[in-house]
C-alpha cells in the first residue's frame, strides 16, 4: 500500500488498486472514461515520484518527461504527490525586466522569475495583473539560461490585458506568473529527427523558444521553420531568424504573407500550406503547430495524413477572441 497526496488530502492506494480506483473510492473528483488507457481522460501528474512506465502508455514524450500518467493504468510502486488537471495553478510575483515593441502591434515582454529552471521554452503560463485579470501566453526563450521568461504579446481590439501590457506596464512593475503548463516543448532525444515548426502571428513565440532549445542541445536533424502573417508589417524577428539560418546549416526559415504583395525573400501564401507542400512525407518528423486554432486543427490532420505520428505532433492553438477568453 502506498499513500497518494493531493493538496491537503491523503489517500492510501490498496494492493491491486489503480490510482483511479483509489481516488474514486475516496470520492475525489477526477475525469475518466474507458478505464482502459485509451481515452486518456484520467491523465494526472506526479510531482515527485517517477510513475511506472506501463502507466504512461502512448502519452506524448513531453508529458511523460514531466511526470504525467494514466490514473486508470497506474499501480503505484512508491508514495506519490499528485496534481489533478482541475487544480488551480499557483502564482509567483515577478518583475518586468523589459517591455518593447516587436512590430506595430506586438510587444516583447520579459519578466524576471525566481525559479526559471522549472519552465521550458514553448510551454505557456498564466500571467496575472494586480486586480486578478489573467491571460495565457507562451514562453519564447530558454528560461533557465537567463532567469527570465519572454512573451510576444499582440494587442487585440478590446483586449484589456494586452492593452494594459502595451500602454501601461513598465519596467520594474510587478506581474504574477503561474506554474508552467502545456507539453509543447523540445526533448533532447532523437536528435537526428527532423523538426517542422509552423506558426502564425505570435505563434512564433513558442516556436522561437523550441528552436533555441533544440539548437542549444545540438540537434543534428533538419529544423524547418515556417512563420506566416496576413500582412508583411505583422511579421517580426525576420532578420534574427535569417541570421540563425546562416549560423546553423541544419536550420532554414521561411516567412510567408497571405495578403497583399510579398516583398523579396518572403513567400506569398499561407505558412502551413507552404510547409506541407515542401514536406510530402512527415513519417520521421516532429511537428509543432502554434497559432490560429483553424490552422492548427487543419494542419494537425494533414500532418498525420502525411505520415507524422500523433505522438509527434505538438499543438498550441491560440484563442483569438478578445475578453473574456485568454489568448496568446
Amino acid at each position: 500500500m502506498f499513500d497518494l497526496t493531493i493538496e491537503n488530502s491523503r489517500v492510501t492506494c490498496r494492493p491491486g488498486e489503480t490510482v483511479l480506483d483509489a481516488l474514486l473510492r475516496e470520492n475525489i473528483d477526477i475525469p475518466y472514461g474507458c478505464k482502459a488507457g485509451v481515452c486518456q481522460s484520467c491523465v494526472v501528474q506526479s510531482l515527485d515520484a517517477k510513475p511506472p512506465e506501463t502507466a504512461q502508455g502512448d502519452l506524448k514524450d513531453t508529458l511523460k518527461s514531466s511526470g504525467h500518467f494514466l490514473a486508470c493504468q497506474c499501480h503505484p510502486e512508491q508514495p506519490m504527490t499528485l496534481k489533478l488537471s482541475k487544480q488551480a495553478a499557483r502564482f509567483a510575483e515577478c518583475t518586468v525586466a523589459a517591455n518593447a515593441p516587436l512590430n506595430r502591434n506586438t510587444q516583447l515582454l520579459v519578466i524576471e522569475i525566481a525559479d526559471a529552471h522549472r519552465y521550458k521554452a514553448g510551454q505557456f503560463v498564466n500571467l496575472q495583473r494586480g486586480d486578478g485579470l489573467t491571460r495565457s501566453y507562451s514562453i519564447a526563450n530558454i528560461p533557465h539560461a537567463s532567469g527570465t521568461l519572454e512573451f510576444h504579446i499582440r494587442r487585440l481590439p478590446g483586449g484589456r490585458f494586452s492593452a494594459w501590457v502595451h500602454a501601461e506596464l513598465k519596467v520594474g512593475d510587478a506581474i504574477w506568473a503561474s506554474e508552467p503548463q502545456g507539453h509543447c516543448f523540445y526533448l533532447p532525444d532523437r536528435k537526428d529527427q527532423g523538426i517542422l515548426l509552423i506558426g502564425t502571428g505570435t505563434g512564433l513565440a513558442p516556436l522561437a523558444g523550441i528552436l533555441a532549445d533544440a539548437l542549444a542541445h545540438g540537434h543534428s536533424g533538419p529544423i524547418r521553420l515556417f512563420h506566416g502573417s496576413r500582412e508583411h508589417e505583422d511579421l517580426y524577428h525576420v532578420e534574427q531568424m535569417r541570421a540563425l539560418a546562416e549560423r546553423h546549416p541544419n536550420f532554414s526559415y521561411t516567412a510567408c504573407v497571405s495578403s497583399g504583395d510579398a516583398p523579396a525573400g518572403i513567400v506569398q501564401g499561407r505558412a502551413n500550406e507552404a510547409a506541407l507542400a515542401a514536406h510530402p512525407d512527415l513519417s520521421r518528423w516532429r511537428v509543432f503547430l502554434c497559432g490560429h486554432p483553424d490552422m492548427v486543427r487543419t494542419t494537425q490532420k494533414q500532418a498525420y495524413l502525411k505520415g507524422a505520428r500523433l505522438a509527434d505532433i505538438y499543438c498550441d492553438a491560440f484563442v483569438v477572441s478578445a475578453d473574456p477568453a485568454p489568448q496568446s
